[in-house]
């Protein structure tokens, strides 16, 4: 094979759109590399199976677009995300996961995602969202928009009153509350009072039910 041929297709390979897929369930991501390698205009040139990994091979590789799970061992998605935007600020990730709470895509795009989108998207959706974010355009569909939407415009948590939270859906009483956080019944109280506002509802109940539905609480 001469020069010429192999020039041609050392430029054919750097046009194409160079993908990174970080993913913990290795049976998807066979499936996924499958899929994008098929196409003509694509080409799967690194894999991670955990966030370190992620941006370790996000750094060596400078893949065009990255396909990124959001719950990954090691390091999650969005502190992946902010690692990697710390060294480049234009880098086009997809978030591609089970999870749409509304929380779930607000930390993901306030962390610098360009896209997001479940694992039951259909094909040809997966593969025009790696295209638009490629062209620098975001992907969000919007039913996910609505979400995300809905999460900014609500006022969120402080600090102290996600933890109380967290206490809360993992069934603790007041008291127990104030013990693990060194609080008064009375301050714990004030918290849930403000929780119960900001969530739009009236019971320990509702405000756990609302807060899983929103990503807010992790069982």
């Amino acid at each position: 094979m001469n020069r010429s041929s192999n020039g041609r297709k050392a430029s054919a390979r750097a046009e194409k759109i160079r993908v990174l897929i970080a993913d913990d369930h290795t049976t998807f991501l066979a499936g996924l590399t499958s899929i994008i390698d098929m196409e003509r205009d694509m080409i799967v040139i690194a894999q991670a199976t955990d966030g370190r990994q992620a941006a370790d091979r996000w750094r060596k590789h400078r893949p065009s677009v990255m396909l990124l799970d959001l719950r990954m061992p090691v390091m999650d998605g969005v502190a992946v995300i902010d690692e990697i935007r710390r060294e480049d600020a234009s880098t086009r990730i997809v978030i591609l996961t089970t999870y749409d709470s509304d929380n779930d895509i607000y930390r993901a795009i306030k962390a610098g995602a360009k896209g997001y989108l479940l694992k039951d998207a259909r094909r040809e959706e997966l593969l025009d969202c790696i295209r638009k974010v490629n062209r620098g355009e975001t992907c969000i569909p919007q039913a996910l928009m609505q979400k995300l939407v809905t999460g900014i415009s609500n006022e969120p948590l402080t600090d102290r009153e996600a933890e109380v939270l967290q206490l809360l859906a993992a069934g603790k009483s007041n008291k127990e509350i104030g013990t693990k956080l060194f609080i008064s019944e009375f301050t714990v109280k004030g918290h849930l009072h403000n929780i119960f506002t900001k969530l739009n509802v009236l019971s320990r109940t509702e405000a756990i039910s609302a807060a899983t539905r929103r990503g807010l609480v992790h069982p």
